[in-house]
């Protein structure tokens, strides 16, 4: 399986530099090579992307505004002369982070990591109703039993994954999360929540236990929730 990159890139020689690179990595396939977010959005438009290598400092459109303004974005390297933009990066949960002027080692090591990562998407996509998933933490991916995740909790911009052993930070949005995680195992409470339904162990009020954490419920969703959570297993007088 071959990554199919788009390079977008204002520096000539930095450019030069990554498009001689792709020719000598049997798994990543050069498309294209853009000089600003304005023509990368056109290229996008028209074509399939699996990896972008992606400069910050970019004329009028930022490399950062860029890619949060794109609604599916593929996988992104960052590249760029500054490394005051990693952390902020990290948050944009891409794949890595390149300090220019890049060794070719380094740059090996970074798309390694975007083929790894597809590799391990594709394989998922293929099995039916895995019972895992991969999370992005710590510039590495853990795999996580869905049967193993107690709740999730936002925090600014990251969340918290509680399961039954450890906590995983991972920057990544709650609403994100809840876009890919099953509706039939897990349930939003709450803005900042996300419970798996079968670990709920009461619900008091506008509050649901699970093991020793009490997770807030909103008004707007209670009724809902208790829907999900208790269904029609709720003995009645």
């Amino acid at each position: 399986m071959k990554l199919k990159c788009l390079i977008v890139e204002d520096e000539p020689i930095a450019r030069k530099g990554m498009e001689e690179s792709p020719p000598d990595i049997s798994f990543l396939e050069l498309i294209g090579s853009c000089e600003s977010a304005l023509a990368a959005t056109t290229f996008l438009s028209e074509s399939k992307i699996d990896l972008m290598l992606l400069d910050i400092r970019l004329p009028r459109v930022s490399g950062i505004d860029f890619l949060m303004s794109i609604k599916s974005p593929p996988l992104v390297i960052f590249t760029t002369a500054y490394s005051k933009y990693a952390l902020e990066s990290y948050a944009l949960d891409v794949i890595d982070y390149l300090v220019k002027p890049i060794p070719f080692e380094r740059f090996l090591k970074a798309v390694q990591k975007a083929h790894d990562y597809q590799s391990l998407v594709h394989q998922a996509e293929s099995t039916p109703d895995p019972d895992y998933f991969f999370i992005k933490v710590d510039h590495q991916f853990e795999k996580v039993l869905y049967s193993n995740v107690l709740y999730i909790e936002a925090m600014q911009n990251y969340c918290i994954v509680h399961t039954t052993s450890r906590k995983l930070i991972t920057y990544h949005t709650l609403s994100g999360l809840e876009k890919q995680l099953p509706e039939k195992l897990f349930l939003k409470v709450h803005k900042s929540f996300i419970v798996a339904i079968e670990k709920v162990t009461a619900l008091d009020g506008h509050e649901l236990k699970i093991g020793n954490a009490q997770i807030p419920v909103s008004r707007s969703l209670k009724e809902d929730v208790m829907k999900k959570v208790m269904g029609n297993r709720l003995f009645k007088r």
